[in-house]
């Protein structure tokens, strides 16, 4: 990786002797020079696409220190860095922009064969700071403790804090964190806010919450300016009320006692029947279930039930045993129609699972099999 090119770019950019700057998963830098910049941005990067087509947000350089600033004084100080995740996504480029704000150089891990244990340790195994810090999303800390090397555990044990967001945190992969007593920080947050802003569920100081008819808002200085050279879509989501600027999420959630709860996309409720399903609420139940490793819980049209629920399993559980807990807990609307059996769920890039992959494949799986049967997608399906 081109950390030293990186570094230096991002580095002029968060400090106004450099343009604003784009990096590449390579860490290259590229100048953004479109006229539709906003002033004082430091860095563009992709949304992910998880959903649709990538989006280009817009980081000022007073959000990125904002939220280095309030990362530090939650996490209790600044430390070193493990970068794990491409810096071409958000969560990649804040350890860059963190160890800039901490003056402290990231120890970054060899990605070139994709996200493996052995390389996430001989990457920890590389820290010299005291105060030891990374960013992974669920499915690379499920990898590490599913490692049969007792040194993937070992090196996560090492780490001070390890933030984790991206995806929904299974319970199970909760379980087993704390069983190995590990330092997890659950962190929610998205491109458009300088990645992870609210930790464990209680926002970071200077950010601020609201809602828009069950819609998350997330306030404060930590908010991008807007999307570049898309000004439509930026008046949609962005806008500034009392000297503070919002964005509107696509999450739905609510606060008691302080702690924020997501209980998932506004685009994630499914209408079936005319009855309101929570696909996240469907696959956490999934999830739940003995045997199951992971789920991903998507809508299929259908001209009688305007959409039946689907859902791709990972895990060893029976489809009687997925349905009949889903019925049990939720009830029979919520029952999946139709369930694929994959050995891993599509990932992107960042790791985040690929819904619109899913979504495709339990299209596939409706049509060529009757309503609640089990389909396992051939290779090349």
């Amino acid at each position: 990786m081109e950390l030293a090119a990186a570094l230096g770019a991002l580095s002029a950019a968060m400090t106004g002797r450099g343009p604003a700057v784009e990096l590449t998963a390579d860490g290259t830098p590229n100048p953004v020079l479109s006229g539709g910049l906003a002033p004082g941005t430091a860095a563009v990067v992709r949304t992910s696409g998880s959903t649709g087509a990538p989006k280009a947000t817009m980081l000022g350089a007073d959000a990125l220190l904002a939220s280095a600033r309030a990362t530090a004084l939650r996490l209790g100080g600044e430390g070193q860095w493990l970068l794990a995740l491409g810096p071409n996504y958000v969560a990649g480029l804040q350890v860059l922009a963190r160890s800039i704000h901490a003056g402290t150089r990231p120890e970054v891990m060899d990605l070139s064969g994709g996200f493996t244990p052995q390389a996430f340790t001989e990457a920890a195994e590389g820290l010299t700071g005291r105060f030891r810090i990374t960013s992974l999303v669920p499915t690379q800390l499920h990898r590490l403790l599913e490692s049969p090397s007792e040194g993937a555990v070992k090196a996560l044990r090492r780490f001070d804090a390890i933030l984790l967001g991206g995806a929904r945190l299974p319970d199970s992969l909760s379980a087993e964190a704390a069983r190995h007593s590990l330092k997890i920080v659950r962190t929610y947050g998205m491109s458009e806010t300088c990645g992870g802003c609210v930790y464990d569920g209680v926002p970071l100081e200077g950010v601020r919450l609201g809602f828009d008819r069950g819609r998350i808002l997330i306030g404060g200085d930590v908010v991008a300016a807007g999307y570049l050279d898309d000004p439509e879509l930026t008046a949609a989501h962005f806008r500034r009320a009392e000297g503070t600027r919002w964005f509107r999420t696509s999450d739905l959630g609510s606060v008691h006692d302080g702690v924020l709860s997501v209980s998932g996309r506004a685009d994630d409720v499914l209408i079936t029947g005319g009855v309101k399903v929570s696909a996240a609420a469907v696959a956490a139940a999934i999830e739940s279930v003995p045997g199951v490793r992971a789920a991903l819980v998507a809508g299929i049209d259908n001209p009688e039930w305007g959409t039946q629920v689907g859902a791709a399993v990972v895990g060893t559980a029976t489809e009687e045993e997925i349905r009949a807990h889903v019925r049990s807990e939720l009830g029979v609307p919520a029952t999946p129609r139709h369930i694929v059996s994959l050995e891993a769920l599509p990932l992107l890039e960042n790791g985040k699972p690929d819904r619109l992959a899913v979504a495709g494949l339990l299209r596939s799986a409706a049509n060529v099999a009757p309503a609640g049967r089990r389909h396992t997608p051939r290779a090349g399906e």
